[in-house]
């Protein structure tokens, strides 16, 4: 398995070493502003088929609330059994730019200890956003992925997670977020990955496009956009610079281990210096045998039983291997295939690789 992976990887490093082709900006980031936003809210489903939260103290509560929205006020000393309705969470994004009246997606799942909640429907219910303000309603028939089957003995049988259910256009944007895009003083373009090179990569093809001083990098992640004011030019503008090729940094020197399933990811920054590297296996094996002594005929002994243990020691003799400075992946894949490492084994040698300093990259082990 481990041959098979390192190989694969070789067959990647002929395409990464190639020179770095060009990716469009936007694909290295996005900029400020323009994002999702979170919502949530606190509601009742209905129509369960007895797998709902039934004496749940806030579960009466919300139901008592939710009648009395209906002028039903019910009797204060009465708590119905309700096992046909439980209480949920309901968790959307709000999509940048979105408009009342769009629809969106929700997610709804229980709060109590509703066992399903398949065939329920969901009773109109406000959505907030951090700022504790109405950005949509939600209501619908939910569709559960989950299944849960129990017995009169107590046995059961679970299929995913019943508890949790999604409904498609589910809710009802009320009040779009302000972006502010277009009457900002600037535009910024932040890249999802640090890095200064790509940032002044990003700036330069935006000065090559707009002109000279347009576009400066802030930092390692910012671009700062001079643009006119208003929202059709700047669409036009951010339009334009989202399309433009820009060649992205090479990412730093990474060997990225999973010690528990074996897989072993080297990117083509990675650079070793010469090292001597020996690998063997000791293999120590004990047999433990016994044997029946019987005694002598008409004798006065006894049949006892004796131990014979057996000891065997055998080491696998390899010769230390010369790691050659590697400008290459493929070079180190190379190398680490005639070394014949299993997966442990090879984490230990890179362990040891980075202590001795001639491996030139960030290991990490997962």
């Amino acid at each position: 398995m481990l041959r098979t992976l390192l190989a694969f990887v070789a067959l990647l490093s002929g395409v990464i070493a190639t020179p770095a082709s060009a990716d469009r900006i936007k694909d290295l980031g996005g900029f400020q502003g323009i994002r999702t936003n979170q919502l949530t809210g606190y509601g009742i489903v209905v129509g369960l088929a007895g797998t709902g939260d039934d004496n749940l103290e806030y579960t009466i509560q919300s139901v008592k609330a939710v009648a009395s929205r209906f002028g039903l006020q019910l009797p204060a000393g009465i708590n119905p059994g309700l096992k046909n309705a439980a209480v949920v969470m309901i968790t959307a994004e709000l999509p940048p730019f979105a408009k009342p009246g769009q629809k969106i997606d929700i997610t709804v799942a229980s709060m109590g200890k509703a066992k399903s909640l398949r065939g329920g429907a969901l009773i109109m219910t406000p959505l907030m956003g951090a700022d504790g303000q109405i950005y949509a309603m939600a209501q619908g028939n939910l569709a559960v992925g989950g299944l849960g089957i129990e017995g009169k003995d107590g046995s059961q049988v679970v299929v995913n997670v019943p508890s949790t259910g999604r409904i498609p256009d589910g809710a009802t944007v009320e009040r779009g977020v302000a972006t502010g895009f277009e009457t900002s003083p600037s535009l910024t373009f932040n890249l999802a990955r640090s890095d200064f090179t790509t940032a002044q990569n990003v700036a330069v093809a935006i000065n090559s496009r707009f002109g000279a001083g347009v576009a400066e990098a802030v930092d390692g992640v910012s671009i700062r956009v001079n643009a006119p004011a208003g929202a059709d030019t700047r669409s036009t503008i951010m339009s334009a610079i989202e399309n433009l090729d820009v060649v992205s940094a090479e990412p730093p020197a990474k060997v990225i281990v999973n010690a528990r399933t074996g897989t072993v990811v080297i990117n083509s920054a990675v650079r070793v210096g010469p090292a001597a590297v020996t690998h063997g296996k000791l293999t120590v094996r004990i047999d433990e045998k016994q044997t029946i002594v019987q005694p002598a005929p008409f004798s006065q002994g006894q049949t006892a039983s004796e131990q014979k243990s057996g000891v065997q020691i055998d080491e696998e003799k390899k010769p230390m291997f010369l790691l050659a400075p590697g400008p290459k992946l493929a070079d180190i894949v190379k190398a680490v295939n005639a070394i014949g490492a299993s997966p442990s084994d090879l984490v230990a040698i890179l362990e040891a690789l980075k202590e001795a300093g001639a491996l030139r990259a960030e290991l990490i082990i997962l």
